[in-house]
């Protein structure tokens, strides 16, 4: 079996796994081992992001399509959700991952694709041994003094070391991707309800001129498939609820994410854990690439400090920096997780009804998991101006009711 010797070995091709490798030192041996034989290919994820985040982290024009109206659906309410100066996105994967790996051509770092991580061992010199199984079965060694784990809701490295454990709870989507046809080209919608239990569904246009349709689950919440939902609700006439187009021969794509609390804990020795290993993902709607792009290109420069100088301050510094912008947010995003995956039609129907009325920041943040304290008040004062609102409201009607009531009676 050949070995091969590196200073890095970095377990997964997505967007984490590629940005950590996009920072590192241009001279510093690393080797990334992707288990598809392309990158970005096949589809695993629906792509979505922010406008503000994407145009942030440098990421080309065309590499995503800004949506102008979000409509949110439940049983047989609609309305159009006021984002304001926040802008959703959907992101072309493929070329962004094809974008995010070309940034590390130019280093000393080797593309494995098609290549399976089967397994790990730590050697008395504090070294790892990993195995790898190439795309026609051969087994290859590879010998690093650091892991990266980025392989995802498998935590395939931290798994075989014993480190960690698959989660339980587990977000299981599915996509139908059909011709564009008369849906509008800037319009994306989501649907949640009785018909989608434990869980969500979406719909949104794509930069090759397509549309998907899409729901995601959580399992064991809920014994139902993505794809027994999605199917049955397409069954129900949604076509013409949304007023959508799902004309044409159509493509599948599933993904599958974590759906459990977030943990702050980042490094074990030298293995160290990124994106949805680290469940990275946004608790409340399960959207985490711009997560992983970020934490990822500042995981592999604390790396490669770390490397260079032996020292751990950089990769210590990087888990405080995670925990300080995750911890928290997670948690509360999480609540929000949790009790939407409790909640009844009648919950489904007041919530869509305030989606119609609050804040755009409220909204943004609930759907980004960011709570900072001040955009916390705003949204409790802003929730509680809404109820207030709505409670004056139903006062005047029913005021109006009695009123016309007691207009036809005599007075006594």
């Amino acid at each position: 079996m050949k070995t091969e010797e590196c200073e890095i070995l970095i377990v997964g091709g997505g967007p984490a796994g590629l940005s950590v490798a996009s920072t590192l030192p241009d001279d510093m041996p690393c080797i990334v081992v992707h288990q598809d034989r392309e990158i970005g290919l096949p589809v695993r994820t629906s792509g979505g992001s922010w406008l503000d985040d994407v145009q942030r982290l440098g990421i080309p024009e065309d590499m995503y399509l800004p949506i102008r109206q979000s409509d949110a659906y439940t049983g047989g309410i609609g309305v159009t959700i006021n984002l304001g100066p926040h802008v959703p996105v959907i992101l072309h994967t493929e070329r962004l991952y094809k974008w995010l790996a070309g940034l590390s051509d130019h280093k000393a770092r080797q593309l494995w694709l098609g290549c399976k991580f089967t397994g790990t061992r730590q050697e008395g010199d504090g070294r790892y041994r990993s195995t790898i199984r190439d795309r026609d079965g051969r087994l290859r060694e590879v010998r690093s003094r650091y892991i990266v784990d980025a392989s995802g809701w498998h935590s395939a490295v931290l798994t075989s070391l014993g480190l960690a454990r698959k989660p339980e709870r587990l977000a299981l989507g599915i996509e139908y991707e059909y011709p564009l046809g008369r849906n509008r080209p800037d319009r994306a919608l989501i649907f949640v309800g009785d018909e989608v239990p434990s869980g969500y569904g979406w719909g949104f246009p794509t930069l090759d001129g397509t549309f998907r349709l899409g729901v995601g689950i959580i399992s064991p919440d809920t014994d139902a498939s993505p794809r027994q939902v999605l199917d049955a609700l397409l069954e129900t006439g949604l076509e013409q609820r949304f007023g959508l187009d799902l004309s044409g021969e159509y493509t599948t794509h599933g993904g599958i994410l974590p759906s459990v609390p977030f943990e702050g804990r980042m490094l074990f020795g030298n293995v160290i854990r990124v994106g949805d290993s680290a469940n990275f993902a946004t608790p409340t709607v399960g959207e985490g690439i711009r997560v992983c792009i970020e934490f990822g290109r500042q995981l592999g420069e604390a790396l490669g400090r770390t490397a260079r100088t032996g020292r751990r301050w950089p990769l210590r510094r990087y888990e405080w920096r995670v925990r300080r912008r995750l911890q928290i947010d997670y948690a509360l995003g999480f609540v929000v997780n949790r009790r939407g995956a409790t909640f009844t039609q009648a919950h489904w129907n007041r919530t869509v009804e305030r989606l119609g009325r609050i804040d755009p920041d409220a909204v943004a943040a609930i759907l980004k998991s960011e709570f900072p304290p001040g955009k916390i008040l705003r949204m409790g004062w802003h929730t509680a101006l809404a109820h207030s609102r709505a409670r004056l409201r139903r006062l005047r009607q029913r005021l109006a009711r009695q009123g016309a009531a007691s207009s036809g009676r005599p007075d006594r």
